[in-house]
């Protein structure tokens, strides 16, 4: 099954485990969650390939600076990569810049999600840079898939995340408080 717009995200029943770092920074823990637990509410669900890299950082980074930005958009941050839970805590405990993160962050080591999204590169057992917006009825409104070593617009992602919440036509280069086509 190859993923397509318009279509019913894929992997919305899969049981997923995520590293969670609670908010007050209190004892560390994982989070059990299905795609479909989250029905009602916008997703954004980005891929990347690799705890303990050098672009991907970055990545987590910036859309964990704009949290505040998808929370007024009634939308939820997650991220996968095809390394375990254990990994993903590790990384988070070991890079200052990563120490604030508040999404979850599902470790996919089954490769059952990136394949479900059509974004596993199978040689290496890695996920390329996938990003997806779910709407809340579990439709797959938009994704964009990037190659291993081009990270990603968090910018570009608000926007065409403002754009699919008018649920109106909206002209190239369209941005939030820009007049949308009748």
């Amino acid at each position: 099954m190859s993923v397509r717009i318009g279509q019913p995200a894929p992997g919305l029943d899969l049981p997923l485990t995520a590293y969670d770092r609670p908010k007050d920074n209190t004892e560390q823990q994982f989070s059990n969650l299905k795609l479909a637990d989250l029905r009602g509410k916008w997703i954004c669900l980005f891929f990347y390939p690799l705890d303990f890299t050098f672009v991907c950082p970055t990545e987590l980074v910036a859309f964990n600076k704009a949290l505040g930005e998808f929370g007024d958009r009634d939308t939820v941050v997650l991220t996968a990569s095809t390394d375990s839970v254990y990994s993903h805590k590790g990384w988070c405990s070991s890079n200052p810049e990563l120490a604030d993160i508040r999404y979850l962050m599902i470790g996919d080591t089954n490769h059952a999600l990136s394949a479900a999204y059509d974004v596993l590169e199978c040689s290496n057992g890695i996920a390329y840079r996938g990003v997806y917006l779910i709407d809340p009825s579990g439709v797959l409104r938009w994704m964009a898939v990037h190659d291993l070593g081009v990270g990603r617009n968090v910018d570009e992602v608000l926007r065409v995340l403002d754009a699919l919440q008018t649920d109106k036509l909206c002209p190239c280069n369209w941005k939030k408080g820009d007049d949308t086509l009748n």
